[in-house]
């Protein structure tokens, strides 16, 4: 996206013959590696849902984004792939996917609009370093702003020792999340060998591991239609770090689905233990439960606990709901207590997961953390201080929930850094020739 609007500025500015001198740098042997394994290779591309509510799913630094998709929103980027060939459809949730439900149309999308532009890609191409020397001016308009500018980029080194000279580089490397597409960190070395401020980083939008063996054994049962918190353990706050309404899956290691994903975005930087709290039955109170567990018991008194759950879960959930209870599964309902019924009604309100950890980078969608935002002008992408360097995407300290918005984000960041090396280019161009 980057590449690509860079190109469409120059081409703007009537200097279309400048993009020949674009060059994406693709360390992977093809392009958009990522992209085939987003939305499980459908791709949702975007989300869309009204900018409000955008800026409501983004977790970290969503002020930063303002400019970026104010520029360039969610009908630009839908209207970007529809005019380059790619139809898309919306779907639950306010989802955007290529009708095709390929991801690979995504990236055609793009290599055959960079083709058009005539931008070129290099692929088994990996930077090692970004090159870079002292500017000469002392300082340079940025936005509203005035801004010394001590530094300027001249170009990038390669892993082979082969150093590529340009006005201006584009960081775009993205996040740690899914090494195996070759998201191993780069960016953030390169930022940090400039002197740059790089957030710690965790895997976010990541399913769980559990302490207790009993969701493991549920390996592959889905729950529609639930709710859970998430908490410190124990609690510093009367307010969960989250809370949300939809689906999880239980899995071999613990859990996982699009509610899980969300709640790992909240999990305290610190590394503070936590835990889940799942309301199986959220469109009901606790005294409803009671009611119901009453009439459930009286209608059936010579069932064994675990059989009469059964009207309430699925029957491998009803089993370990009756082991944690607490109550005797050889006991029949009849001779369950009222007591006993309204703390079983607490479990079916509350049943407590304690979480051990994360399932890492290999199967987070997203990296937590990256580049400082404070280090970045806003309104064009570039790194405040260093002239001519622009970084966008994931390997920024900004991220965001499932559904579309963490693509968005790059779609958005990528257009504005492109757009304004591009005239910045066109500039420098300008200069020389006047010069």
């Amino acid at each position: 996206m980057a590449a690509v609007s860079a190109a469409r500025a120059m081409k703007d500015s009537g200097n279309a013959a400048g993009a020949s001198g674009i060059l994406v740098l693709e360390k992977n042997e093809k392009a958009g590696k990522k992209i085939y394994i987003t939305g499980k290779g459908r791709c949702n591309f975007t989300n869309a849902c009204e900018t409000r509510d955008f800026f409501g799913n983004v977790v970290r630094n969503p002020k930063f984004l303002y400019s970026a998709l104010n520029r360039f929103d969610q009908s630009a980027v839908i209207d970007f792939f529809e005019s380059a060939g790619c139809p898309t459809k919306i779907e639950r949730g306010n989802r955007a996917f290529p009708v095709s439900d390929h991801a690979s149309d995504i990236t055609r999308a793009f290599t055959d609009t960079l083709k058009s532009l005539g931008v070129g890609i290099r692929y088994h191409c990996e930077v090692r370093s970004i090159l870079e020397e002292a500017e000469d001016a002392a300082g340079i308009e940025c936005g509203n702003k005035h801004e010394r500018i001590e530094r300027r980029v001249i170009g990038v080194e390669l892993a082979t020792g082969e150093r590529l000279y340009a006005d201006s580089v584009i960081l775009c490397t993205g996040g740690l999340s899914y090494p195996a597409t070759g998201s191993t960190g780069d960016g953030h070395r390169m930022a940090r060998e400039l002197g740059l401020n790089v957030t710690p980083c965790a895997p976010s939008l990541v399913p769980l591991e559990t302490e207790d063996e009993w969701p493991k054994r549920l390996q592959g049962l889905s729950l529609k239609n639930v709710a859970v918190e998430l908490w410190e353990r124990p609690a510093h706050s009367r307010k969960p770090l989250y809370s949300g309404f939809g689906e999880m899956l239980f899995t071999h290691f613990g859990l996982s689905g699009p509610l899980i994903l969300s709640a790992s975005a909240y999990l305290p930087e610190t590394g503070q233990p936590c835990e889940l709290h799942l309301d199986c039955k959220p469109a009901m109170t606790r005294d409803e439960i009671v009611s119901r567990l009453e009439r459930e018991f009286s209608a059936a008194p010579f069932k064994h606990l675990e059989t009469a759950l059964r009207s309430f879960f699925p029957a491998r959930l009803a089993q370990e709901m009756a082991v944690l209870s607490g109550i005797s599964l050889d006991r029949m309902v009849r001779s369950i207590t009222a007591a006993e019924r309204e703390k079983l009604a607490d479990l079916i309100k509350c049943v407590v997961i304690p979480i051990r950890g994360t399932r890492g980078f290999p199967e987070a969608i997203v990296t937590r953390g990256g580049i400082d935002v404070r280090q970045m002008n806003p309104s064009t992408m570039e790194v405040r201080g260093i002239r001519g360097l622009y970084v966008a995407g994931e390997v920024l300290d900004v991220d965001a929930l499932t559904g579309g918005f963490n693509l968005q984000i790059a779609w958005s960041t990528g257009h504005m850094a492109g757009q304004m090396a591009g005239q910045q280019a066109v500039g420098q161009a300008e200069r020389r020739l006047s010069g």
